[in-house]
């Protein structure tokens, strides 16, 4: 589903909610997501009742959290995102009490990259041990950090 039709499909239902879009996503304000992902879930004729995937992406200055869904009966996908800024605990409601597969995908969010899921029922890690420190997948996980704006050109 285009970006811009979802915009318009959220937004009507809770406005200024939706912040922006391109051809494949829709960003959407972080503290909304359980609400955007519910309106999407359980609205006839939208009804992406199917959670593909959750991620993140660390794009050093925030973290863009990643949301695939389907709609089985509609045979439509859609992509919401969640922008998250901060990198002592960038934060963001769980949306597993929506979808139950959400848990352990929230849970590898947590352990590789330290985005934290208020409201999840047991975030803890999942790849590393417990006491592990810091998150693997975090682009300043390294000593010494690697340079993140490399030269331009060829």
């Amino acid at each position: 589903m285009p970006g811009g039709q979802l915009v318009t499909s959220i937004n009507q239902r809770l406005p200024e909610t939706a912040l922006m879009a391109d051809a494949e996503a829709v960003w959407v304000r972080p503290d909304a997501i359980r609400e955007v992902c519910a309106l999407l879930k359980e609205t006839q004729g939208l009804e992406f009742n199917l959670l593909s995937s959750v991620t993140a992406v660390d794009y050093v200055e925030h973290f863009d959290v990643v949301y695939r869904l389907t709609s089985i009966p509609r045979n439509a996908t859609a992509v919401v995102k969640a922008r998250v800024f901060g990198r002592e605990r960038p934060t963001l409601p769980s949306v597993s009490v929506l979808w139950k597969g959400a848990e352990l995908q929230e849970r590898e969010a947590y352990d590789l990259l330290g985005v934290v899921f208020s409201g999840h029922p047991n975030l803890k890690r999942i790849l590393t041990w417990e006491g592990f420190k810091g998150h693997p997948l975090r682009r300043d996980y390294l000593e010494p950090p690697l340079p993140y704006s490399w030269p331009h050109g060829g």
